[in-house]
């Protein structure tokens, strides 16, 4: 069985002191103070789960803008983790920043835009200010995840238009809503996505809840999803210890959720997918 790789976990260090909490916005998440799970916890969680490596997604509502736990941390375990990070697109030294945070480990970058402490604000994907940043992203070949909802999907389809050849990672799905059931008129916005070749979309534990509600299924969704897309532009992310569960409970609910789908896609949803974006994983 190839191997399982995990694009979207988060870590919260226990040492206030050398990692001290100042979230974005001022407003700390509820589950970073519930349920924080430090590095060393990951890692036993991945073992016990069967999960081989991951790309670990920096908490900016716990740290903000310092990457330095999430760098510190997957240094140590460079053999499985890479760091997917966070820095203020918008200041003129971006570019300088993200280099630097390359030398460090960096493989990756997320704008949060919204989510558990804020209401989503697409204003933040349409600042010119953050093209340079963006540059860089092509010059080092770094993906760039993406935190929002549908009221921001006009946003990310121009900045892939603008940035084709930066890879654009939708966190959650984008979060559509899948309600009304087959053949998912109310997530038209998010099919629309799929002629633009750079941007790839995670799974993560929103969407397979989300199966359980309304008319939705995974029997009519996931098949169509992977139409739309193709499974290579598509992985799982457990979002865990943000979403409830232990991680093993957390993948076998993805896992369950894309039972009907053929072994291949299924390879490329749990692993290869997140490979091909961050070659480190391989």
């Amino acid at each position: 069985m190839a191997s399982i790789v995990d694009i979207h976990p988060h870590i919260i260090s226990d040492d206030v002191t050398r990692y001290p909490v100042a979230p974005l916005g001022g407003k700390r998440s509820d589950w970073s103070k519930e349920r924080p799970s430090t590095v060393e916890s990951l890692i036993a969680a991945m073992d016990e789960a069967g999960v081989a490596k991951a790309a670990v997604v920096h908490s900016s509502t716990t740290y903000g803008f310092d990457n330095s736990y999430v760098l510190d941390a997957c240094a140590e375990y460079s053999a499985r983790l890479v760091a997917v990070g966070s820095v203020d697109v918008t200041l003129p030294d971006a570019p300088a920043t993200i280099r630097a945070c390359v030398g460090r480990g960096l493989a990756g970058l997320r704008l949060f835009t919204g989510g558990s402490t804020k209401a989503f604000d697409p204003g933040e994907l349409e600042d010119a200010r953050a093209y340079p940043a963006w540059e860089m992203c092509a010059e080092l070949n770094l993906p760039m995840c993406i935190q929002t909802g549908p009221i921001g999907l006009p946003q990310v389809a121009d900045l892939a238009k603008r940035f084709p050849t930066v890879k654009i990672i939708l966190d959650h799905l984008g979060r559509p809503d899948v309600t009304d059931g087959a053949p998912y008129a109310k997530a038209q916005s998010l099919f629309d996505l799929a002629a633009l070749q750079n941007i790839y979309m995670k799974l993560t534990p929103r969407i397979f809840d989300d199966m359980q509600k309304g008319d939705a299924s995974a029997e009519t969704f996931f098949p169509k999803l992977i139409e739309t897309f193709g499974a290579k532009r598509l992985a799982w992310g457990s979002n865990f210890p943000s979403s409830k569960g232990t991680l093993t409970e957390i993948l076998a609910a993805a896992q369950a959720g894309l039972q009907n789908v053929n072994e291949e896609d299924r390879a490329w949803i749990f692993g290869r997918t997140a490979q091909e974006l961050y070659p480190a994983l391989a």
